[in-house]
């Protein structure tokens, strides 16, 4: 009988191990919120360059999660990344709300930032976002910085 409830013990031990190890998982891969049952409204975005955002990515306002990245695809037609945002719907912007691709840290990760306008009338399912600014790219701002460099030298020469 001892043998029994040690055993028991020992399984409700291992199981609850088991669903730790899973909850952190789903943490670690920003999977939290595939689980949740919060209402949300898609918002669409585009962008010139998104950088590294990547699908689930955070959708923060002055630092708070308000949504997360749902779609990314790519439009032939003008040339620009498509972003589509699940905004929770506890959350209301204005319509003229700007987006933009943020990074977190020096090379963290992306995630975009919504920063919210003055407008009376508030973003509703399917609506847009036509205020963005792109991801800024660490290779190009380097690749810029030295090709300037490399014209001011060319200059002081003359």
């Amino acid at each position: 009988m001892q043998r029994k409830s040690l055993d028991l013990w020992v399984g409700l031990f291992v199981l609850l191990g088991a669903a730790a190890l899973f909850f952190l998982a789903m943490k670690a891969g920003n999977m939290g919120s595939v689980m949740s049952f919060e209402q949300v409204y898609p918002v669409v975005t585009r962008f010139d360059n998104i950088g590294g955002l990547k699908p689930r990515a955070p959708v923060k306002s002055a630092g708070v999660v308000v949504g997360r990245v749902a779609d990314i695809s790519f439009d032939d037609k003008s040339y620009q990344a498509t972003v589509t945002l699940n905004i929770e719907s506890r959350y209301v912007f204005p319509k003229d709300s700007s987006a933009k691709i943020l990074t977190s840290g020096l090379l963290g990760e992306q995630y975009i930032g919504l920063e919210p306008g003055g407008d009376t009338v508030n973003l509703a399912a399917g609506d847009r976002i036509t205020m963005t600014q792109s991801a800024m790219v660490l290779e190009n701002l380097i690749s810029q910085f030295l090709f300037s460099k490399a014209t001011e030298g060319k200059e002081d020469q003359k």
